[in-house]
């Protein structure tokens, strides 16, 4: 559940993050210029926005994870692989812990797996 309230966090961060940066445009030159490219500003916005992806992912792929192994019915080859493959960065959640590891290797495993179709 706790994942779920921190993943719930960063989607709205990703919300306020999404407001484009032409909105905060100040005028400069005492007047001269109204319009200041805010280009360097949403490039920051875009790489913390593209991070927090990055983590809700994470959480998403290690409470999906979690979710088969409760399921009495097999799921396809296909995930199989997928959840085998992540199990070598996060294990199976069978006692309460510190989730912030779990999450932070599974977003590594993003960076690193290569997911054919």
């Amino acid at each position: 559940m706790i994942m779920q309230y921190t993943a719930a966090s960063i989607v709205s961060k990703n919300k306020s993050l999404a407001n484009p940066s032409s909105t905060d445009s100040i005028v400069s030159s005492n007047g001269q210029e109204d319009h200041v490219s805010m280009g360097a500003n949403a490039a920051v916005k875009l790489y913390e926005l593209l991070d927090n992806c990055q983590t809700v992912l994470g959480i998403e792929l290690i409470a999906g994870a979690e979710s088969l192994s409760f399921r009495k019915k097999q799921t396809s080859p296909f995930l199989k692989r997928i959840v085998n493959s992540l199990r070598d960065y996060v294990s199976q959640l069978d006692e309460d812990r510190i989730m912030y590891s779990d999450i932070k290797a599974a977003r590594i495993f993003l960076e690193e797996t290569k997911i054919d179709f």
